[in-house]
């Protein structure tokens, strides 16, 4: 008998668990190398690159939660209510009723995960699509949020949440990032390492198999939209504490740039495939994207413009290529992993290194970076 022989895995075998977040990278890679051609010194300053990373923060909770919802062929378009409504309470709570601000956070989380609930139970009880139930729990939030602050702007708060909008914490990293990544992590574990997240994927990938195996797909999915609730009221504690005043209509467009960061960065819309490694890179990527629109001095209504064309050409174009990858047409995968293509890819690597060296040496040369002494 003939021993049957195992050959090594390719390069592209190896890349395969990583692919989530080629895309989002090569974006994020393709910015750097424009502003260090346009306008080096003022978006690569410490200054700046600190408020990339404080803008990108209170968008890491939701694009976690929104991770799992998405991969269960969910979508939550009402997280911007929930997190001005969250927010608004807690508010009151500190403003008119002398609540201690640690207590108002946590009553403010709990009343998320309570509307996340109300989602769940809108979805999985009667039945209702997630687009048209959150998009309408959406109306009902916003106007509740509106009733109760009656124009009203809510500022002033206690240091607590200033600390954790917009502190510094560990080497030298603000709060709220530590809080961010925190939760990116914890999203991670809970993805890879726990029920929830394998049924999670078996959910997308096919509910009804799943319901047959055993799993109960609704309660699943109301945890993940629980865990959506509970992620927007902490972004708008954060949002809270960054600008230290909320009002009723603030975070209108959460769901939009949330939605957005998790698409492009490697989860599917049709379920079944998800990265939050890849989600943490989305919400790295628009915030750069802004940052860099911001810094070239276009004005306000162009950068709306500009943002919202670049979302959609990104959502756009990941999700033709996943759908061509998932048909077994020439996808991504498909046409970089080939063998004959190994090499190829591999060159393109070391181009995009070397531009990198470059780009890095320009900024040194041309007062960007300064070097220590």
């Amino acid at each position: 008998m003939s021993e049957t022989s195992i050959a090594p895995p390719s390069i592209g075998q190896k890349l395969q668990p990583y692919v989530s977040f080629i895309g989002p990278m090569a974006m994020i890679i393709t910015i750097l190398l424009f502003m260090a051609i346009v306008e080096p010194a003022r978006y690569f300053r410490a200054s700046n690159l600190n408020q990339i990373l404080l803008d990108a923060a209170l968008y890491m909770p939701m694009a976690m939660a929104m991770t799992f919802v998405i991969t269960q062929r969910g979508i939550d378009l009402s997280i911007g209510s929930v997190a001005a409504l969250s927010a608004i309470v807690m508010a009151f709570l500190i403003k008119q009723y002398d609540f201690p601000a640690h207590v108002a956070t946590l009553i403010a989380l709990s009343l998320g995960a309570l509307m996340g609930l109300i989602n769940g139970l809108v979805i999985t009880r009667l039945k209702v699509p997630d687009l048209i139930g959150t998009l309408a729990m959406d109306l009902v939030y916003r106007g509740i949020a509106l009733v109760l602050a009656k124009g009203l702007v809510l500022a002033r708060f206690p240091e607590l949440l200033t600390e954790i909008g917009r502190g510094q914490s560990l080497a030298y990293l603000p709060t709220p990032v530590v809080i961010g990544l925190a939760c990116m992590l914890l999203g991670y574990f809970l993805l890879n390492s726990t029920h929830f997240g394998r049924y999670t994927i078996s959910i997308g990938s096919n509910p009804e198999a799943s319901e047959m195996t055993g799993i109960d797909v609704d309660r699943h999915r109301v945890y993940a939209y629980v865990l959506m609730g509970t992620m927007a009221a902490l972004a708008g504690i954060l949002l809270t504490g960054k600008l230290n005043a909320i009002q009723a209509t603030s975070a209108p467009y959460f769901n939009l740039h949330v939605i957005a960061a998790v698409v492009v960065g490697g989860t599917s819309l049709f379920g079944g495939r998800a990265s939050i490694v890849g989600s943490l890179a989305g919400v790295l990527l628009l915030s750069m994207m802004i940052n860099a629109l911001v810094t070239l001095r276009i004005e306000f209504f162009w950068q709306s413009v500009a943002s919202g064309v670049v979302i959609i050409f990104s959502v756009a174009l990941y999700t033709w290529l996943q759908k061509k990858d998932r048909d077994g047409g020439p996808g991504f995968k498909s046409l970089l992993f080939k063998p004959k293509n190994s090499k190829t890819f591999q060159l393109f690597a070391a181009i995009a290194i070397v531009l990198v060296v470059l780009a890095l040496l320009g900024l040194v040369l041309s007062g960007g970076i300064k070097p220590n002494g």
